[in-house]
């Protein structure tokens, strides 16, 4: 090989050779519990099957996430939105608080959500002026809303209630986005997609260079996963997947830089066959300089939707083939 084919070979092999950066992770343990062998045989789609019924088991509350808090301002124009088949209207008053009530108007049908906010924090009818709000009026009346700062959550009925929405705990003063994406598929779809962590380093090569479960006991999923940041360099975390509730599935890092870090993947059923997978990233470090990443958070969140977006656009297709094979649609069926 000639002197200047060698030293190409030798300079492409360090630059594209892995470089680790961040906090060095303890050696792996691995979990007697943890499946062994390739990724294909350790995605046991009976495995994956149990973990789903065990999650779709677990008390709702009848809640479901509807998007990001922020995206719902006091002084804007009321917002439709559908959840389990429902048409809702929300908007805020303006102290700030949510409401959510169905969006016909009870006088002749009108959508609320072509209306306005008034003085007093109720949605007024675009057709006949007819203002609504807390007191209800007939057998219209609001639903419960909860918002956690991040989230905004509905409460409607078919479930056992609970006083708000089973969530994860959440790191204080995080750096948080959420993207929100529809999906042709049942919210269980989404769920199996995140309980099959074993897809990642394959499905999703751009973002994960490597992947291994350490542990599978206690409905809980342990990895060790190494990000790519950017060329060779990676970053490796260990983290646990979970699901505090039937709609929720919760990636928590555990070690490595940004531990206690929460990814929170919430999936709303609006209709038969089509589901909103809300997804909050909240993101938290304790190194000395995340109060400057804190402070710059406005300018943050751009690109940290873009990476789970990224994420979604191959998650969604996972869903939704899933969703396909399952209803027998596949080739027109």
């Amino acid at each position: 090989m000639k002197p200047l084919a060698r030293a190409r070979r030798a300079l492409a092999t360090t630059l594209t050779r892995p470089i680790p950066i961040g906090r060095p992770l303890p050696p792996k343990e691995r979990a007697a519990a943890a499946p062994r062998g390739p990724d294909w045989v350790q995605a046991d789609p009976d495995r994956i099957d149990a973990a789903l019924a065990r999650a779709l088991a677990l008390p709702g509350g009848g809640w479901y996430a509807v998007d990001a808090s922020r995206t719902l301002r006091a002084g804007a124009t009321p917002r439709r939105v559908v959840v389990a088949g429902r048409e809702l209207v929300l908007w805020r008053g303006p102290d700030g608080a949510p409401h959510a009530a169905p969006d016909a108007c009870p006088h002749m049908g009108a959508s609320l959500s072509g209306g306005r906010v008034d003085a007093e924090g109720r949605v007024v009818c675009p057709w006949h002026g007819l203002a609504l709000g807390e007191r209800g009026f007939r057998d219209w009346a609001c639903v419960p809303v909860h918002d956690d700062g991040v989230l905004l959550h509905v409460q409607l009925g078919g479930e056992p209630a609970l006083p708000a929405p089973p969530l994860p705990p959440r790191p204080a003063r995080p750096v948080d986005a959420v993207i929100r994406k529809i999906a042709r598929c049942e919210p269980e779809d989404v769920i199996a997609n995140r309980l099959d962590p074993w897809h990642g380093a394959h499905f999703h090569p751009y973002s994960f260079a490597a992947l291994e479960v350490l542990d599978t006991t206690d409905d809980v999923l342990t990895l060790r996963v190494a990000y790519r940041v950017a060329g060779p360099l990676q970053m490796t975390v260990d983290a646990t997947f979970h699901c505090p509730g039937p709609r929720t599935i919760v990636m928590t890092i555990i070690d490595g830089d940004g531990a206690g870090s929460v990814v929170e993947t919430h999936a709303t059923p609006l209709e038969p066959g089509r589901t909103a997978v809300v997804e909050a990233t909240l993101a938290t470090s304790d190194r000395a300089g995340f109060a400057v990443a804190r402070a710059l958070a406005p300018l943050l969140r751009p690109a940290i939707r873009a990476a789970a977006s990224r994420l979604w656009v191959d998650d969604v297709a996972y869903a939704e083939r899933r969703y396909a094979l399952r209803t027998q649609r596949v080739g027109g069926q």
